[in-house]
């Protein structure tokens, strides 16, 4: 993630999905902090939910990876949520396209651990929407991520969100 910009208000954002298939730009997110290695962003659930409302995310752009604090809307925790990405920065626009792998981790707040959509990197390797190559590097990011979270560093992996969640 070489030479992001400088200019926080300058940079777009954008989330691709494989299935289904949709790059939606969010350009209500707003951009806490960035550099090569972290973005950290806070922002309200783009289609309403019941039970979620708004929270961070914390993207680790060289690990692949995003965690993300979902609250609701009286402001309880519902669960972090992790997400297996490939970022790509494009300089020319300033645009970051961050594409979800599909493969997620939900952690509840009672410390339960849940890994998600396994099932849908195959149906995307099947489909041809996924080469093998980043079906492998996703597998391997999410067993490097589970292994963070089993040696309880969490917490470790929150602290960019925690840094600016209580002044937003």
């Amino acid at each position: 993630m070489e030479n992001l910009t400088k200019n926080l208000s300058e940079l777009k954002l954008y989330r691709k999905r494989l299935i289904p298939e949709e790059c939606i730009a969010l350009p209500d997110d707003r951009i806490l902090r960035c550099d090569e290695d972290v973005l950290v962003t806070s922002w309200k659930t783009i289609r309403p939910k019941k039970n979620m409302d708004h929270g961070f995310s914390c993207f680790y752009l060289k690990e692949g990876y995003k965690i993300s604090k979902f609250y609701q809307a009286d402001g309880t925790l519902l669960y972090y949520y992790c997400d297996i990405i490939s970022p790509y920065f494009e300089k020319n626009t300033n645009e970051l396209i961050v594409t979800d792998l599909l493969v997620d981790v939900i952690i509840y707040p009672d410390g339960f651990v849940k890994v998600v959509d396994v099932d849908e990197l195959v149906t995307a390797q099947d489909d041809g929407k996924l080469s093998l190559p980043e079906l492998k590097q996703a597998l391997m990011t999410l067993d490097n991520l589970l292994n963070k979270i089993y040696l309880g560093k969490l917490p470790e992996l929150l602290a960019p969100i925690e840094e600016f969640e209580k002044t937003v």
